[in-house]
């Protein structure tokens, strides 16, 4: 009985002192994301070219993933007053309350050919975020001289983070994760 009693006092000091916790603390805990919502860039140009656009729902941000059938490690993204379509200047419409222009340094033509390597079915909604927590809509702004434009409609001016990775193959990708909160 005294062992019993010892280690449920041991409990009880252990949850006081905050190194036991129930779940939803750890899950809230995993969420605290030391991101900001400055520009981030990386000036490489790449030949390769963009191939698809797709996006996915985390528990703690919505992510956008551009794919590239070669090393592109080029971009920038950065909030926005409007997005543009490239080349002509005209502004993309976007639902959300922010948007952030995404370009990838590598075009979605062939250089060699002129030949389309991603054409968007609705420029409009090129991935269906219908059901995300933070993004609103994803619209194709073109590829223009070697460069390939996303808009990105977000709920709110939150914190990103962009990087790229290499794969699957020779191929690579640019990611933009955008969280849920501050």
């Amino acid at each position: 009985m005294k062992k019993l009693s010892a280690w449920l006092t041991a409990i009880v000091i252990a949850l006081g002192l905050g190194l036991l916790a129930p779940g939803s603390s750890s899950a809230a805990s995993t969420c605290a994301l030391a991101w900001g919502s400055l520009a981030k860039s990386n000036p490489a140009m790449s030949a390769a070219s963009v191939t698809n656009v797709r996006s996915g729902k985390y528990s703690c941000f919505d992510r956008l993933v551009v794919d590239i059938n070669g090393k592109g490690t080029g971009y920038n993204v950065r909030y926005v007053s409007n997005v543009v379509q490239d080349g002509s200047g005209r502004p993309i419409k976007l639902r959300g309350g922010a948007f952030l222009q995404v370009t990838a340094h590598s075009p979605s033509y062939d250089n060699a050919t002129g030949k389309a390597t991603f054409v968007p079915a609705n420029r409009s909604e090129v991935t269906n975020v219908s059901t995300y927590k933070t993004f609103r809509q994803v619209a194709w702004a073109g590829s223009f001289e070697g460069h390939t434009t996303l808009g990105l409609g977000v709920r709110a001016r939150l914190p990103f983070k962009v990087f790229t990775l290499a794969g699957p193959g020779n191929g690579s990708r640019l990611v933009i994760d955008v969280a849920h909160q501050w």
